[in-house]
């Protein structure tokens, strides 16, 4: 027996150094067809795997980027902005589809007045003509096929040219264009709100967060009253007065008057700015009884501006009304 157990030892050891000679030309044949880099010169591992370091001066701290307007109001994943467009025609189909929405809104809220209102979009690869509405035509009937494309001459160049466009709007609007090279739409109706409260010639107050988006040079007047403008006078008259910061303008007994870096951020400007007018009256009717008014610090006051008036959060802000009127008309108007 103890002879059958050393044999099976000494097979044992012949078979172990066997597959152990096996193993090494095996793992030898796998690593000649690995790639080179996979064998010499091995590197650590890689940065996800080393845990960051606290500094060493624990009175250093990372400098954290500040959000933007549009971040800090988003909770959550952050509203888009103003979209980023691949070629002219994309940006200019989806500017006149916004432009006739605005006159859709507006048409809803009630600012139409006969033949009176135009809002204006400066072309983006011809930035010295603008398109604009054509004259006589219902606010609520404006589609973007409409439009009409003038030159800084008042001569139309393109777009729907079936109608004229307004030649007051063309001398306001165009002196708007060239003193403020920033602008890119601008906005004026007759609406009621705005009509009545012009007749003070006064600013808007700061009476409440909203219209603290107009704080300071953000707000102008226009105190003269020349009748229509029909002289290219009075049109570098009111460019002048809305100043190079103004984004809505009070036309003393006219309306009022809105700029912004698109046709949205001008078109919610106008909404905001009509409906503080409402507001402001409402406060000087109860002021009669005898209730004071107590005005917004001027500190918070530009606070609130500050984060209020970021083109793409400004942007945001008339979507919600755009939307509405793409589902109540079914698009009707992007035609």
């Amino acid at each position: 027996m103890s002879g059958a157990l050393a044999g099976g030892d000494t097979t044992k050891g012949v078979l172990s150094k066997e597959l152990s000679s096996l193993y090494r030309i095996t793992n030898t044949h796998s690593i000649a067809t690995m790639a080179p880099t996979a064998v010499s010169n091995p590197e650590p591992p890689t940065t996800m795997a080393i845990k960051p370091t606290k500094p060493t001066n624990p009175g250093l701290e990372v400098e954290k980027k500040e959000k933007t307007p549009l971040e800090a109001i988003s909770q959550g994943v952050c509203l888009p902005g103003i979209p980023k467009y691949i070629s002219f025609d994309a940006h200019r189909r989806d500017m006149l589809q916004h432009m006739a929405g605005a006159f859709r809104v507006f048409a809803r809220k009630g600012y139409t007045e006969g033949m009176s209102g135009h809002i204006s979009v400066r072309d983006p690869e011809n930035p010295h003509t603008f398109w604009t509405n054509p004259l006589g035509k219902h606010f609520g009937l404006l589609k973007a096929s409409d439009m009409i494309l003038v030159d800084y001459e008042g001569v139309a160049i393109g777009g729907n040219m079936s109608r004229p466009a307004n030649a007051a709007g063309f001398l306001i609007h165009s002196a708007v264009h060239k003193a403020r090279p920033d602008v890119i739409a601008a906005c004026h109706t007759h609406s009621p709100y705005g009509k009545a409260w012009s007749t003070f010639a006064r600013p808007l107050e700061m009476l409440n967060q909203d219209v603290c988006y107009f704080y300071g040079e953000a707000q102008a007047v226009y105190k003269e009253f020349g009748g229509i403008v029909f002289n290219e006078e009075e049109g570098l008259k009111l460019a002048n007065a809305l100043g190079p910061k103004g984004k809505g303008m009070i036309l003393r007994n006219h309306g009022l008057l809105t700029v912004g870096t698109t046709v949205d951020e001008a078109a919610y400007l106008y909404t905001l700015m009509e409906r503080s007018c409402e507001v402001q009256l409402l406060a000087e009717a109860a002021c009669a009884s005898g209730i004071q008014k107590v005005i917004v610090p001027d500190e918070s006051a530009a606070y609130t501006y500050k984060m209020a008036s970021d083109p793409d959060a400004l942007y945001e802000e008339f979507q919600p009304d755009l939307e509405y009127e793409d589902a109540m008309t079914n698009g009707d108007f992007r035609n």
